[in-house]
């Protein structure tokens, strides 16, 4: 085994961006969406629903999304304690989503400029996404009981100067595709800038996996926007309003839809340049090689024409601690007539 010195010039770093579809398989588009009716009868499923991709029966369901829904003054839900007001599991979304988004428990929902006070929050399953969502591949259908459909994004291929708040990066929600909002009036309820008059559609965070709708811009009617989803905020009541977005979501009773989303993944990648020049690496080390008695070549032919194999390269620190192996795919021949560079790529 010989050894040698690597200088710094023979380290390089690379970065390389990974993507891949959010969804189960590596599905592209999610179709179909099932929620699960025990948990939809329980208390806890008026103001959250987990999303599978099959019957949450089947041993191949996995939770694809979640739907939750918050509210500033708690409406949507019972109270904790009949005693307390304002003190329900709506108000407790809103306030850890308002915690985990902003890092500030006076901060208000801001959508396109315009202040709300209730959202649905769609999460990612934390198993359906690598490092970060991929901004520009958010798209997602959402229907009204008449079959009429919006279509949505985020407006990251619009903006020049990424936005960041106490979670990282953020996007607002759009009509359009493909990361761009649409331009002009000429959609239904669309203004300019895919915008209604209640804001935008909602937030995408995508460090965070997790998608914020505006509650009232999907309220609206279709002429306006929306889908007339009809959030219930009267009373402190179980409205079951995260069955409303499903049912938005998967195109009602039929339980197929359009939600395309993409993750991504920041690969680090260290390549590090051997490199064995013709009057290195000729002989070998091994006890086979040399005499143990007198110290001389084994065989004579190597005296003048030594050969060796390289199939391993090791990389040592200062201290002669093994930090990597890396393995050739065939041994490579060397002797005084040949130079070798191999390069040796680190992965992290």
């Amino acid at each position: 085994m010989a050894f040698k010195r690597l200088d710094p010039e023979d380290f390089v770093v690379s970065a390389d961006s990974i993507t891949s579809p959010a969804w189960t398989n590596n599905v592209a588009t999610l179709s179909t969406m099932f929620t699960s009716s025990v948990q939809e009868a329980s208390s806890n499923g008026n103001y959250y629903l987990n999303v599978y991709q099959t019957a949450s029966t089947s041993p191949s369901a996995e939770i694809q999304f979640n739907i939750a829904y918050g509210n500033s003054t708690g409406l949507g839900s019972l109270l904790y304690n009949t005693g307390i007001n304002n003190l329900s599991p709506t108000r407790t979304i809103y306030g850890q989503f308002r915690n985990l988004i902003y890092g500030d428990e006076n901060a208000s929902f801001i959508f396109g400029g315009v202040t709300q006070t209730d959202f649905y929050v769609i999460t990612l399953d934390r198993t359906r996404f690598k490092q970060t969502l991929l901004p520009g591949s958010l798209n997602i259908q959402l229907y009204n009981s008449t079959g009429n459909i919006i279509r949505l994004t985020d407006n990251s291929n619009d903006t020049s100067v990424d936005t960041y708040l106490d979670c990282g990066r953020v996007y607002q929600i759009v009509s359009g595709s493909n990361g761009y909002a649409i331009t002009a009036n000429n959609a239904p309820g669309a203004v300019a800038n895919g915008m209604t008059i209640s804001g935008s559609y909602g937030l995408m965070l995508p460090d965070i996996g997790t998608i914020v709708l505006n509650a009232k811009a999907l309220n609206l009617t279709f002429a306006n926007g929306g889908v007339s989803l009809g959030t219930v905020t009267g009373s402190n009541a179980d409205d079951n309003n995260p069955a409303r977005l499903f049912r938005a979501i998967s195109s009602g009773s039929t339980g197929t839809g359009s939600f395309a989303l993409n993750s991504q993944e920041t690969v680090t990648s260290d390549f590090a340049f051997v490199r064995a020049r013709n009057g290195e690496f000729n002989y070998s080390e091994n006890p086979s090689f040399i005499s143990g008695s007198s110290g001389t070549i084994v065989y004579d032919a190597f005296i003048q024409n030594p050969q060796t194999y390289i199939t391993t390269v090791g990389l040592y620190n200062d201290n002669n601690e093994l930090l990597g192996v890396a393995k050739l795919s065939k041994p490579l021949k060397k002797d005084f007539s040949k130079e070798a560079l191999i390069r040796v790529k680190l992965d992290f």
